[in-house]
């Protein structure tokens, strides 16, 4: 690290891990968040977002299914049309001036819906119906992989919004969807030879989320419900989301 901003990243990044892998996510909004904040080129957010997520997704999803806080006929419905659909949208081209706001929105979305969560007391069990859910992950593959959010910060509202799982539940199943979408999404750059655009200081990036994320997903997956962070989450995400809509205008 060379300067203080660089410091500043790397804490920030970690911090996301920490606090995402606490409630079930991989932390790619949150990672988008801090370098759309710290200024990075978008041609670099995606693909580094995406790896990141991968990897503290991947120590998530062990984490709690050790833990049995996962839920077989919620995530396979998502998953079978939410993977090829992230490969598609990783494969997409996705210019600066169409990125900035798409980003800025899903970063706003995922900053409301964090904000509702901490507000949720456990649901009511309902059915899944299982043509809405091939829609939804399908539409949510396809954001995963466009933007480099890993399809976590859509999934989750919509499965407690319709009382498909419980709390717990829901997020080991949103855990192990963002690891698959964000694999395929990283297949769908791969093709187009954009994970050379990864920022210098990526592996210092990559060692401190696996570190943070593995001690956030150990609280997680063990004893949840931390309204205080899902709150702090939507400041960051609701502040970074503005700041990359109006660097789009």
């Amino acid at each position: 690290m060379e300067t203080p901003q660089d410091f500043l990243i790397l804490a920030g990044l970690a911090l996301a891990a920490f606090l995402y892998a606490a409630v079930g996510h991989g932390g790619a909004s949150g990672y988008l968040a801090v370098m759309a904040l710290a200024g990075i080129a978008p041609e670099s957010m995606r693909p580094a977002a995406l790896v990141l997520n991968l990897v503290v997704a991947g120590i998530g999803s062990w984490k709690y299914l050790r833990a049995g806080a996962f839920d077989w006929k919620v995530f396979w419905p998502f998953a079978v049309v939410s993977i090829p659909m992230a490969f598609v949208g990783g494969a997409l081209h996705v210019p600066a001036a169409v990125f900035k706001p798409l980003v800025g929105v899903a970063l706003l979305f995922a900053a409301w819906r964090m904000f509702l969560s901490s507000r949720r007391t456990e649901v009511v069990r309902r059915e899944m119906k299982l043509a809405p859910a091939f829609v939804a992950g399908a539409v949510m593959g396809l954001l995963s992989g466009m933007t480099g959010v890993g399809g976590g910060i859509f999934l989750s509202p919509l499965v407690l919004l319709m009382g498909w799982a419980g709390t717990r539940e829901t997020s080991g199943v949103a855990v192990l969807f963002i690891l698959v979408n964000s694999l395929a999404g990283l297949a769908g750059l791969a093709s187009q030879g954009s994970l050379t655009a990864l920022p210098p200081n990526f592996l210092l990036w990559a060692g401190a989320v696996a570190l943070l994320g593995w001690l956030g997903a150990e609280l997680g997956s063990r004893r949840l419900r931390l309204p205080a962070i899902r709150n702090l989450l939507a400041l960051v995400l609701g502040v970074a989301g503005t700041k990359m809509i109006l660097a789009a205008g």
